[in-house]
């Protein structure tokens, strides 16, 4: 058995190390800033957001799960903790009776709008007011880049396209 790995360089792993510890410092400081200024967690914002853009502000909750990469018995956990808060309800898929739909509430609506104005200042403090536009361009090309070799059928959101 011969060794084909294609291990990084010094310098691939100087920038990979980079990348996960900024990555997961930033999603640290976001989720802070959510359950601050919000009493909610990143992922439910997440959840929220994603259900704002969907039809009828409802999607399956297979669907969603996928959307947010996460297993099926964790979103529903999610979905149960927003349910108690009333920011989402469950109902039946009309078109698939073993399915269901999570739907966002006028609540749900409303607590994600008073959420967004500090999350989005953080975005922009944490993120964005730290590099120059040259390198938010970058940053965008490299990002469509490693989303088209993840997720190359688009099911993930997010814009792909070279002109967005």
């Amino acid at each position: 058995m011969t060794d084909d790995t294609r291990w990084l360089d010094d310098g691939e792993q100087e920038v990979w190390r980079a990348f996960i510890t900024m990555s997961g410092a930033l999603n640290d400081q976001l989720d802070r800033q959510l359950q601050r200024d919000s009493d909610m967690p990143y992922t439910y914002y997440e959840i929220l957001v994603v259900l704002s853009h969907a039809p009828d502000r409802s999607m399956r909750m297979s669907e969603l799960a996928g959307l947010r990469g996460s297993s099926r018995s964790r979103l529903s956990h999610a979905v149960a903790r927003l349910e108690h808060a009333g920011w989402v309800r469950r109902q039946e898929c009309p078109t698939d009776k073993r399915g269901s739909l999570a739907v966002l509430t006028d609540d749900g609506f409303a607590a994600l709008a008073a959420a967004a104005p500090g999350h989005v200042t953080a975005v922009r403090e944490k993120l964005f007011d730290r590099l120059t536009p040259e390198q938010v361009k970058v940053l965008g090309e490299i990002s469509k880049a490693v989303l088209e070799g993840l997720d190359p059928d688009k099911q993930l959101p997010g814009c792909r396209e070279t002109d967005c």
